[in-house]
């Protein structure tokens, strides 16, 4: 099985900063460069455009763009935006996303919306203008891009925990992300229940999760349990293959809402920040990312912030990290 590695930037930087760490990315041979879409965050598709520009080879991508938020036919336009300032190396991430609440939009039926979503990019990509009536879509016959595409179809992620929607994307997704994750035991249940899905299609699994390398390793892990404190009152419940005190979770999110990172992260012992960040120094993360590969992930993304900065970071894992790997 191909091992493929990742980095995953959160889009709160500068254009010049993304064109940094996307030339460092590519230059150490990183496979796939992703930007993620969280909510309140800069829209993926401005770092995406500049790291475009910056690099000739690495694949690209939202982790993840949103069906709620995103009407079908204006992530065609993005994907396809993508594509072509890349030269042909994007790719379409989809999920129902988190936090929504916080603007009112109920996410109802995401597996149907996801899956219809994708067949409406692959029909406007396709030039295929004969319309689309679904559930939750209808777009009218005539409808169509009024530009030529660099591809007619580009390789999707579907971005999930969950069994019921990695089995729905087995039947159309190229791979399936666990967002926040470090944990074999989740990557081994995600390849399962694709594998039982029984769909024809040879789905990779993505696991990324936040990464903190340094040559410190202490220091490395106390950044990492601040920075992964928000997440794990999220993602925690989520893992059907650990369980962790909700009392725990509790006390972890009061500290969050009051922005009192450091006290949530102090919660955090060694073995339940292992199941959610790779961190530590370059041999550690390196063998928390190959056990992951062994459980049977096919690619795994190395999260924000990477390192006590960006920059140092990337660098880290390009030089000491992906050597390990692909001995």
């Amino acid at each position: 099985m191909t091992r493929l590695v990742g980095v995953g930037l959160q889009s709160d930087k500068s254009a010049d900063e993304y064109a940094v760490l996307a030339e460092l990315a590519e230059r150490h041979g990183f496979d796939v460069l992703s930007v993620f879409g969280d909510l309140m965050y800069q829209p993926p598709l401005f770092p995406l455009l500049v790291a475009a520009r910056h690099t000739r080879r690495i694949r690209l991508g939202a982790a993840c763009l949103n069906p709620f938020t995103l009407h079908p036919v204006e992530v065609a336009g993005q994907v396809a935006a993508l594509d072509l300032a890349s030269h042909g190396r994007a790719y379409l991430g989809l999920a129902r996303g988190t936090w929504l609440q916080q603007v009112g939009v109920a996410q109802t039926r995401p597996l149907r919306r996801i899956a219809e979503t994708v067949q409406i990019v692959r029909r406007l990509l396709a030039g295929d203008d004969c319309g689309f009536v679904g559930r939750e879509f209808t777009v009218a016959p005539g409808t169509a891009l009024r530009y030529t595409p660099a591809r007619p179809d580009v390789p999707v992620l579907v971005g999930t925990w969950g069994q019921q929607t990695a089995r729905s994307a087995a039947a159309f997704a190229d791979e399936v992300k666990v967002g926040g994750s470090a944990n074999p035991a989740m990557a081994k249940t995600m390849r399962a229940w694709l594998d039982e899905a029984a769909s024809g299609r040879d789905t990779g699994v993505v696991l990324g999760a936040v990464t903190v390398v340094d040559t410190d390793g202490a220091l490395a892990r106390r950044m990492a349990r601040t920075e992964v404190a928000m997440y794990l009152a999220v993602v925690a419940a989520l893992d059907p293959t650990v369980e962790v005190d909700p009392e725990l979770l509790a006390r972890i999110q009061q500290h969050v809402t009051r922005r009192e990172d450091d006290l949530a992260g102090a919660l955090i012992g060694d073995d339940l920040l292992d199941l959610f960040a790779f961190s530590g120094t370059p041999e550690q993360v390196a063998a928390q990312a190959a056990a992951v590969f062994d459980a049977g992930a096919s690619r795994v993304e190395f999260g924000t912030p990477h390192g006590l900065t960006p920059q140092r970071g990337i660098d880290l894992l390009g030089r000491r990290v992906l050597p390990l790997l692909r001995d």
